[in-house]
């Protein structure tokens, strides 16, 4: 997917230009610039906090077109729609399942390798977020408290709070994870 062409689409279809986005995001206007040109790559709260400006859930700025009449119930693991368009060794990998703009679930597979995070800034939406550590081990702030979770460990919490995903461990981590009603 072309992240930038995508964001300037949005942008300019809600009547915004690259300094309001910006100024709504707190973000630099430069920013939205790189983004939308594929310069650069967001992190997965910069986005967020993108999305939020106009608004927008990341699951809505990733959907793609399922066919109603021709609904679709399974996907092989090529088929997942990647929503952190980041890249790099600490590039953190979340792949949704189906669209979530057309369902009141949305399911993630995520990775983080070792030092991947979801950004410096907290992330915060509406809705419920649950998962369970499928291996590596991931340190995970939910307000203020932090824990780090292993293989067979799990979390849920109310996503308005504020949170955070690190990977401070060696080895990759992997999580499968759902968030309902699908708004990151």
């Amino acid at each position: 997917m072309d992240i930038g062409n995508r964001l300037q689409e949005i942008r300019k279809a809600h009547g915004l230009s690259q300094r309001e986005l910006a100024a709504r995001a707190g973000l630099t206007n430069g920013t939205i610039s790189l983004i939308e040109q594929n310069k650069t790559s967001p992190s997965v709260a910069s986005l967020k906090s993108l999305l939020d400006a106009i608004p927008m859930s990341i699951a809505e700025f990733f959907a793609t077109i399922e066919d109603a009449p021709n609904s679709k119930y399974f996907f092989g693991p090529d088929e997942f729609t990647e929503i952190a368009p980041q890249s790099g060794q600490t590039a953190v990998s979340l792949r949704q399942l189906g669209n979530a703009s057309h369902h009141a679930l949305q399911i993630l597979d995520e990775t983080y390798p070792p030092n991947a995070d979801t950004g410096p800034e907290r992330l915060s939406h509406v809705g419920e977020e649950a998962g369970i550590v499928i291996e590596g081990q991931i340190e995970i702030t939910v307000d203020d408290q932090v824990r780090v979770l292993k293989p067979g460990d799990g979390y849920l919490f109310d996503s308005r709070l504020p949170h955070r995903f690190r990977n401070t461990g060696t080895e990759v981590c992997k999580i499968v994870s759902a968030c309902t009603p699908p708004s990151f």
